[in-house]
């Protein structure tokens, strides 16, 4: 009998093992079907226009398997691309909640709820979903240009350069990151100038100078500083290392100059400037032949100024040369018809645009350093050809 009870042990076993597996297939048969008919039920919520039925049931699914997260997270940006912002906020967020989710499904589902609340306006609880993946080993450079954006939009420049000085500890220097910061310190001195902290602004401003080495924006700020102060010569010495940095603004440093030269009675320092830069843009040429003239060199400079216009034209070197004839021959009865066309030609400079983005070609007539369209900085520049320098 005990010799029989142990040949049925292995049979009992082997049954026992067939009927486990019949049960788990059943198990998952059973789940599949409840997962397809949830499927199937929001599908038709979507296509009833009854998204947030929709939502419901995705929700529900995320209890059932974690497996659909992925699907979750699409259908989630699906809402966020429609302007259903509430609905994608519900979707991402369940996810966040879930504890069941692998660490890196919580991590994207996360992103994509800061992309959420960026969207919706909600920036300090997008700042605190970025904050959190700055941790993240595949989604913190994500995070931390988020939190550039942030910080740009509620113009949090402290908090701005500490990230951007962070990165540069963690990952090294880089030509943006310095350019950054660059900025970073401008725009508060920006804010000293505002409140005529001059000595704060400029403490401001040599940081930028030393944060990054080819920046422009700080040397024309100090020049403008000084000249405020009233420190010609010191504005003067600034704006000389603008076309050094940058000669696309050098056209910005020169009426600086002018200003100070004029202040200081002297002009020897800004003819030695443009005696080295006079043929690189038009601002330069203009003040050239400006000069001259002031020297008595009406003719001369006039001679010049045509010389230039043949290699280098421009609509605001072709009204200077129009003002000298109309100067030269007061008495000449075309210089009616002349004094119009010179009228016709400065009216066409004040609607053209000065400035515009080297990478997404947003233009205008002032000067933003932080591009308003693809939010890059340092993009845009003075506008060059017949409309231009």
């Amino acid at each position: 009998m005990l010799e029989l009870l142990f040949l049925l042990l292995p049979v009992a076993a082997g049954y026992g093992w067939v009927m486990g597996r019949n049960s788990v297939r059943t198990a998952q048969r059973k789940q599949s079907s409840i997962m397809a008919r949830h499927y199937y039920k929001g599908l038709n919520f979507l296509l009833s226009d009854q998204p947030d039925k929709a939502v419901d049931t995705l929700i529900k699914m995320i209890d059932l398997d974690s497996d659909t997260a992925e699907t979750h997270i699409a259908m989630g940006n699906f809402f966020r691309h429609r302007g259903e912002l509430d609905r994608a906020i519900k979707v991402h967020q369940s996810l966040v909640s879930k504890e069941s989710l692998s660490d890196e499904q919580q991590q994207t589902a996360l992103r994509e709820l800061g992309r959420d609340y960026m969207l919706a306006g909600f920036l300090e609880r997008a700042e605190n979903a970025f904050l959190q993946l700055l941790s993240s080993d595949k989604h913190y450079l994500d995070a931390q240009i988020q939190l550039f954006n942030i910080y740009q939009t509620t113009k949090e420049w402290e908090r701005a350069i500490e990230l951007a000085e962070n990165m540069m500890d963690c990952h090294g220097d880089s030509e943006e990151l310095c350019q950054r910061i660059a900025h970073f310190y401008c725009e508060q001195a920006e804010i000293q100038l505002r409140n005529e902290d001059y000595e704060g602004a400029e403490k401001l401003l040599q940081k930028a100078v030393l944060a990054d080495e080819h920046a422009v924006r700080p040397w024309l700020m100090l020049g403008q500083c000084a000249i405020t102060l009233g420190h010609y010569e010191q504005a003067m010495e600034y704006l000389k290392q603008v076309p050094e940095r940058d000669m696309s603004w050098l056209s910005e440093a020169v009426p600086l100059m002018e200003t100070c030269a004029q202040k200081l009675q002297d002009e020897q320092a800004l003819q030695a400037v443009l005696d080295a830069y006079w043929q690189r843009c038009a601002t330069a040429y203009l003040a050239k032949v400006h000069l001259m003239a002031r020297q008595g060199q009406t003719k001369e400079a006039a001679d010049v100024l045509l010389q230039q216009l043949r290699t280098h034209p421009t609509m605001r070197g072709f009204s200077t040369l129009m003002s000298f004839y109309i100067d030269q021959d007061a008495q000449d009865k075309a210089l009616d018809s002349l004094q119009m066309l010179k009228e016709l030609v400065e009216e066409q400079i004040q609607q053209r645009p000065k400035y515009r983005c080297q990478s997404c070609g947003f233009s205008g007539r002032k000067i933003h350093w932080l591009c308003p369209s693809c939010k890059k900085w340092g993009v845009v520049k003075p506008i060059k050809g017949l409309d231009g320098e």
